[in-house]
């Protein structure tokens, strides 16, 4: 609890809140990336998504039950509400579905890169072309995922953030833990 009597306290309050804040943007992120990367790799049809979380041999279906198993974690950690869930639950799960297509367009720009190198001669047009998309999309992408962490910041308690933040930082092993 803080206390603006103690030494100190204003402080340490802004650091502590933009580390609860990125805190739970990493948690959040890595459990939309995961489910949205598994529903991209399922809905494009790849060969298989990056540390084996999804082949493309897997589901429309397989997809959202990671997106669900994801969530059930998330809302384990932070204790959340039956409210908290049914408000959560379909914002990440739209913004899933607005990452697919940004996939889709990344794998075709990557397609245009191997391309670029293994002509006859190295295309560098096609190269830089295919290096503009993945940074736009990259931005897209942030984009959507700070909004999501905005909104399912709005329905989580202080405290749930909180605890969420230790979690997240004794998983990761960072200091404090």
């Amino acid at each position: 609890m803080n206390n603006s009597s103690q030494p100190g306290a204003n402080a340490r309050a802004p650091r502590s809140k933009r580390f609860n804040g990125m805190t739970l943007v990493a948690f959040v992120a890595g459990a939309t990336l995961a489910g949205g990367a598994a529903a991209l790799a399922g809905a494009a049809g790849s060969n298989g998504w990056h540390h084996g979380m999804m082949s493309g041999t897997h589901s429309q279906a397989d997809m959202a039950a990671h997106v669900d198993h994801m969530l059930k974690h998330f809302y384990a950690e932070v204790d959340a509400t039956d409210a908290q869930k049914a408000s959560i639950d379909p914002l990440v799960k739209q913004a899933v579905a607005d990452l697919m297509p940004l996939h889709e367009q990344g794998q075709a720009a990557h397609a245009q890169a191997l391309a670029g190198l293994t002509g006859p001669a190295i295309d560098r047009a096609a190269l830089e072309a295919a290096r503009a998309t993945h940074i736009q999309l990259a931005d897209q992408a942030s984009r959507r995922l700070v909004q999501l962490i905005g909104d399912v910041g709005e329905v989580l308690t202080p405290a749930q953030r909180t605890a969420l933040a230790e979690h997240l930082k004794h998983l990761h092993g960072l200091p404090g833990a």
